[in-house]
């Protein structure tokens, strides 16, 4: 299997999901599951959280 795709590819953010980015990071929630909420790829919820800067839990 490859990479999960999402259709919403290079979307630029809104106040609504930064909102939601803050509360689940604040509640202690990892990046991939954050990721799976927002319908975002990892990679961009990491690089917009550091952007941000909200600190996000590191599960392993």
């Amino acid at each position: 299997m490859g990479k999960e795709r999402f259709e919403r590819h290079k979307q630029p953010w809104n106040a609504e999901e930064a909102a939601q980015l803050r509360l689940l990071a604040s509640k202690g929630q990892g990046l991939k599951q954050i990721a799976k909420a927002l319908n975002r790829s990892e990679e961009s919820t990491k690089t917009f959280a550091r952007q941000q800067k909200i600190k996000v839990a590191k599960k392993r």
